[in-house]
């Protein structure tokens, strides 16, 4: 049974909307840390002094009995606030609390706040559709970043908590804790207490261990790149690295070089990412990692990755010697000569 509101209550509703609060949100969306702080936000805006009151917040569960979230849900604050219920997990809802709350949305409490929280929710559910018809910032999407777009973004939390970071030290927190942004900011907290404030990528290799999975790609820029010792550190938290499956990854990405230099010796630079099939952004440091090599030295690289393969395939006494021998060729131009 939906409930109807006197209309002096609508009009304050009516204000407290103008204010930014709708009554009903949706926070999904990978990015717990993103979905954490419009949680904190929207706490924030209840009524000093009256928060253990005017908040109810519970996990999803299966025990959840439908009249009695509703009933929380139709409850008046105290004092002139609003009255926040919370919900995490809200994928989980029991399908009864859910149809529950489809049908009270389309009457609202206007002195209440519903907020669902979620890493992901079904956008065909019924659930969800009710939420949008809320208003149009009903939902609120929390995608994780782009993995190119984390060591920026390190810099930026970094920067906002009063630490500095610099891009290097960034991108070496990001590959050895990955892409958790919560972990990455509590991360840089536990390094600028012990650093003084200021971050340095020796800071990170002495206090972070690597906990993230080793990208194959990051290896292949730290052996183009000439860092023969970080690629190989990469490579030695691999979990079971196959020599076969990387050589063809090395000779891919000296393909890659080749490419590169001969477009930018054309003065042609600008059709690498077109040539090559990839984003701009993608082939920045392939271009700059080209410019290493002179085009006999990248040929000498190609014949290189060709004699590991057929040492490995051949039932090489040593592949590892044989891989390592190949890492470090690569990464210095100058024995290729």
């Amino acid at each position: 049974m939906t409930r109807a509101y006197p209309r002096e209550r609508c009009k304050e509703w009516v204000h407290m909307a103008e204010g930014g609060l709708l009554a009903a949100y949706l926070v999904v969306g990978v990015d717990k840390l993103k979905r954490d702080r419009v949680i904190h936000r929207l706490k924030g805006r209840l009524e000093a002094g009256l928060e253990a009151f005017n908040l109810d917040e519970r996990t999803a569960s299966v025990d959840m009995v439908p009249n009695e979230f509703v009933t929380s849900l139709n409850t008046l604050p105290m004092g002139s606030g609003f009255r926040l219920v919370l919900v995490h997990e809200a994928n989980k809802l029991p399908k009864p609390v859910s149809e529950a709350i489809v049908t009270y949305l389309q009457n609202p409490n206007p002195s209440s706040v519903l907020c669902l929280e979620t890493e992901a929710l079904a956008k065909n559910t019924r659930l969800y559709k009710a939420v949008v018809k809320v208003g149009p910032k009903a939902v609120i999407t929390c995608d994780a970043i782009a993995a190119r777009q984390l060591p920026g973004y390190v810099v930026r939390v970094a920067r906002s908590i009063g630490y500095s970071i610099d891009s290097v030290a960034a991108q070496e927190l990001v590959s050895r804790i990955g892409e958790d942004t919560t972990l990455l900011e509590r991360t840089i907290r536990s390094l600028g207490e012990q650093c003084g404030g200021t971050i340095r990528v020796e800071d990170v290799e002495a206090n972070v261990s690597r906990t993230a999975e080793v990208k194959p790609w990051e290896f292949l820029d730290k052996v183009a790149a000439g860092d023969a010792r970080r690629a190989l550190e990469l490579y030695r938290h691999m979990p079971n690295p196959s020599h076969l499956a990387l050589v063809s990854l090395l000779t891919r990405r000296v393909r890659d070089l080749i490419c590169a230099r001969s477009l930018t010796d054309r003065g042609r630079q600008a059709d690498v990412s077109k040539a090559l099939g990839r984003q701009e952004w993608q082939v920045r440091g392939l271009v700059q990692s080209a410019r290493r090599y002179t085009p006999t030295q990248l040929a000498s690289c190609l014949r290189a990755c060709a004699t590991c393969e057929r040492e490995l395939k051949g039932g090489s006494d040593d592949e590892e010697a044989a891989f390592v021998k190949l890492v470090l060729s690569i990464s210095d131009p100058s024995s290729l000569s």
